[in-house]
């Protein structure tokens, strides 16, 4: 079994762990052969994930695998934020994240190309739209590209998405620092 599949596999056991307590999944990816790392990313609904809640969410998983014990032999577990540069996993990412920066990196190419930086403009249908160069000599071209040919996404650190961090920071009550 590969470490993708075997990764959704134990999303679906944390994903209600995490809801029950008010966190949202971004992302679940298991990696290394000897001794695995299970990465967890989640978030509050206002966006932010503080160090507390980390550890709540953290202490919440060792307990649930403690009994059903879903990966044999020793494993470390991480619990932490997203980020401001956070990957983009879900379909409601392109949506909620449009206007910025983004690097997709797709399963195969279209039209030549398999990785893309450019601006988010949003979701038709099944599509992610991004604004990226035309290429040598012309200007910018809108690409539709097919969510499910979008291998890994994530936002790219700009000013304008720092700034927009602060403002969610500010409006939730939080520390108006990087994540």
């Amino acid at each position: 079994m590969t470490m993708a599949r075997r990764a959704t596999e134990l999303e679906h056991l944390i994903a209600p762990i995490a809801e029950a307590l008010g966190y949202a999944l971004v992302r679940v990816r298991l990696s290394g052969a000897v001794r695995p790392t299970l990465q967890v990313m989640a978030e509050l609904p206002d966006g932010t994930m503080p160090i507390e809640d980390c550890a709540r969410l953290s202490e919440a998983i060792s307990a649930a695998f403690e009994q059903a014990d879903p990966i044999e032999g020793e494993y470390v577990l991480e619990v932490s934020s997203p980020g401001i540069d956070r990957p983009l996993t879900r379909r409601r990412d392109f949506d909620d994240f449009n206007g910025h920066e983004a690097k997709l990196d797709l399963v195969a190419p279209i039209d030549g190309r398999k990785r893309i930086k450019g601006t988010l403009r949003g979701l038709r249908g099944e599509d992610v739209l991004i604004e990226t160069d035309a290429g040598p000599g012309g200007g910018r071209i809108e690409l539709s590209i097919p969510h499910v040919s979008i291998g890994e996404a994530k936002l790219l650190l700009t000013d304008a998405l720092i700034e927009q961090d602060l403002k969610r920071r500010k409006q939730a009550g939080k520390p108006a620092k990087p994540r």
